[in-house]
């Protein structure tokens, strides 16, 4: 069934650790052999077999517009044709800054980078330095990066791998990033209380999508808001999943909240490699060369990824996008919703605009790491091979979001419906 792939998997395991370059990749999670994939168009992908996909993975995220949408490839053409790296200031990196202050009210200044774990680990050591403090404190479940102060209790690959602490990463720097559960506020205060002189900054997800799709719950994220500024210590939202898909403003205008500094990707490169962090200019100016923070990124501002990124944002950023999108992923949740109820299987999903998760448990909510552990993952695993076999890719992991584009039409969902029901009466039928 898959011949091509399955050799392609064996050819790359020959010189690439694990046969994939990032682990998220490799299909550990569920099983199986992982898909190489050809060629995209709108919601589709076409694997090396010449099969069709409705896609749900998007590139992880930053194809908000579908695979190969014209205005983005036309965008990248154009710049191609101007050549593709200077290691010089170009128009065009200030063009995607502005479009960025413009859409985000709490960011004054932008510093690209290449890539959302080089942003986040930059905005930590902004934060250190504008504090003089050492410690952070993150979530349990949250990713932010593979930097060595953020792979404490991590998200995403290392949830599905089981190794949320990874080797290499030293005990004493460790030692330096708090972790609590997500959206457990008295948690965090009662963390505050004991260490707020010396934590730096509050790094979270907004709304979590490495730990599959949570929420916050009401009243999470402005106190984190109050709890920062009453100890001194900044406020990072890691929006590189969220920022521009859940809102025109990012989860930050969605909630209401203003954070000290951002960190961005995904959909600001147009799915080519990206990363950002932003914020007010005060704080801004502290980093290298107008200030003594150093940071520095021989390929950042990349021309191709700032034109796929602002051709990008011009298509986010108009009239009832994120409404019509809102649509799409309710629809697509609720009917989710209504099948296993029907079908007699329990599963909750969780759903924000343009992105979703699909939890297979009896609880009637999933708010933390701790309700995402408890699920089902045998479950999901029958649930991803039975949609992936009828062509519809999901997350090849039960710890991942899924993602609607503005190329999902009435057409590619209700056929994900039908071919949802099909599986789930199946698994019904056969497992209980």
């Amino acid at each position: 069934m898959d011949k091509r792939s399955a050799k392609l998997f064996q050819d790359a395991a020959r010189y690439i650790p694990g046969g994939v370059n990032s682990p998220v990749r490799a299909f550990n999670g569920v099983g199986g052999t992982p898909l190489f994939m050809e060629r995209g168009e709108g919601p589709y992908l076409f694997d090396a077999d010449g099969r069709r996909f409705i896609d749900y993975v998007g590139s992880w995220g930053p194809l908000v517009l579908g695979h190969n949408h014209p205005r983005v490839v036309a965008a990248i053409h154009d710049q191609l044709a101007r050549g593709i790296s200077f290691g010089t200031p170009t128009e065009i990196e200030t063009a995607l800054a502005a479009k960025v202050v413009a859409m985000l009210p709490s960011v004054e200044k932008v510093r690209m980078v290449s890539s959302g774990t080089e942003a986040a680990m930059s905005a930590i050591r902004l934060a250190r330095g504008i504090t003089g403090r050492s410690h952070i404190l993150k979530f349990e479940g949250c990713y932010h990066g593979h930097a060595d102060s953020l792979l404490v209790k991590a998200g995403s690959g290392a949830l599905t791998l089981g190794i949320p602490s990874s080797p290499g990463v030293p005990a004493e720097l460790a030692q330096l990033t708090l972790t609590a559960a997500y959206n457990d506020l008295s948690q965090v205060t009662a963390i505050f209380q004991q260490h707020g002189g010396d934590i730096a900054a509050v790094i979270v997800e907004p709304i979590a999508g490495n730990m599959n799709c949570v929420l916050p719950a009401n009243g999470f994220l402005e106190g984190l808001r109050k709890l920062t500024a009453r100890y001194g210590s900044l406020l990072i939202f890691d929006e590189v999943m969220t920022g521009f898909r859940v809102h025109p403003h990012s989860a930050q205008g969605l909630y209401g909240i203003s954070p000290d500094l951002t960190v961005l990707g995904k959909i600001i490169g147009g799915g080519l490699p990206v990363g950002a962090f932003a914020g007010a200019a005060k704080f801004m100016d502290q980093i290298a060369p107008t200030g003594p923070i150093y940071q520095a990124g021989t390929l950042s501002g990349n021309p191709l990824s700032m034109a796929s990124g602002l051709a990008t944002l011009e298509q986010v950023s108009a009239a009832n996008f994120h409404s019509e999108l809102a649509a799409s992923t309710d629809k697509l949740a609720e009917g989710l919703r209504t099948i296993a109820k029907s079908v007699g299987i329990p599963m909750v999903i969780n759903n924000v605009t343009g992105m979703f998760g699909i939890f297979f448990s009896n609880s009637p909510t999933i708010s933390n790491y701790a309700d995402v552990a408890a699920c089902d993952t045998e479950r999901f695993k029958l649930f991803f091979h039975g949609m992936l076999a009828r062509g519809v890719y999901f997350a090849p992991s039960a710890f991942e979001a899924g993602f609607v584009s503005s190329a999902h039409g009435a057409q590619e969902l209700d056929t994900t419906l039908t071919t949802a029901e099909e599986v789930l009466r199946k698994i019904k039928k056969e497992f209980g």
